[in-house]
């Protein structure tokens, strides 16, 4: 065999040896964000561009503090998916389902959020998506939220992952605000000695139907996750323990449905509830077809 070929047989052994060595630190941060957690929430809304600047009502700067299990349902070397429980009182019934994130390596099917519960379904290349992370984020329902894809970054003693993409209204927003209909999350996640920090600048835009898109205001978030013992959290890993299987079969049912590789749009309420008034109505014992039957009212062909 020729020199010059044993000199790049060497090297591309070389790269793919970088290459695994890096996945095997990305997985290594993103699992980190598993376990027990106090958290503070923190938003302030910073400017506001506003025309109508007279009757302009900013948002109120919130502060919120909770202690929320974050369970690794799927741990596989191209995904892992967890899910957050939040911990509200004393007993069980105080667990309250909360956001899953699902992380995909060179994820090329995308669903991103255009408006008013629709998202557009987009297929990317490989060559977008090589050596990223598509983050997918849930809705208490296990609806869809945002997801985006991006490159982690373990450089100069830190380790993180950013990425901006589109959103609803967040649950702090979309009961008290119908002046927009669009967040553009910036959201930065960083693995710390103390636990892990979930860093937003976000812009409130008012989007029309042909995409076009105003902004209204941005806001700054910053959410403290502080690794505690997991002892801590037992009452919502107990919880899940009894409630796994239904939720495993509102995921399945979910990934049917994303598995169409089309546009998405859902309905607001059926029979005047939302969709996670009825799925967390169901019995930890609920059928398959009980969980189907729910989802499908709310899926618009």
């Amino acid at each position: 065999m020729k020199k010059t070929t044993l000199m790049l047989l060497a090297g591309l052994f070389a790269l793919n040896a970088q290459s695994q060595d890096k996945k095997s630190e990305d997985l290594k941060a993103i699992k980190s964000m598993c376990g027990c957690y106090e958290v503070k929430f923190n938003f302030a809304e910073t400017f506001n561009y506003s025309k109508d600047t007279l009757n302009y009502k900013p948002s109120e700067r919130k502060i919120d503090y909770g202690l929320e299990w974050v369970e690794l349902l799927e741990d596989t070397p191209n995904k892992v998916v967890m899910q957050h429980l939040l911990i509200v009182g004393n007993k069980e019934d105080d667990i309250v389902k909360h956001w899953r994130q699902d992380w995909l390596y060179e994820n090329r099917d995308l669903y991103s959020f255009f408006k008013d519960r629709t998202w557009k379904y987009e297929q990317k290349s490989p060559a977008e998506v090589k050596g990223q992370w598509t983050q997918k984020v849930y809705q208490v329902d296990d609806s869809p939220r945002y997801e985006g894809t991006a490159t982690w970054s373990h450089q100069d003693g830190r380790h993180y992952w950013e990425n901006t993409t589109d959103a609803p209204l967040p649950r702090r927003e979309h009961t008290k605000r119908n002046d927009y209909n669009v967040l553009k999350r910036t959201n930065v996640h960083e693995i710390t000695n103390f636990g892990w920090i979930h860093d937003q600048d976000n812009d409130k835009l008012i989007r029309n139907e042909k995409g076009e898109s105003i902004l209204l205001a941005q806001e700054k978030g910053h959410d403290v996750y502080k690794k505690v013992e997991d002892s801590k959290c037992k009452l919502a890993q107990n919880w899940w323990k009894k409630n796994a299987k239904v939720w495993e079969k509102v995921r399945t049912k979910w990934s049917e449905v994303y598995a169409q590789n089309k546009d998405l749009s859902l309905e607001e309420k059926v029979d005047r509830q939302q969709l996670f008034m009825k799925l967390f109505a169901l019995k930890p014992s609920a059928s398959a077809e009980e969980v189907n039957q729910i989802i499908n009212q709310f899926v618009i062909k």
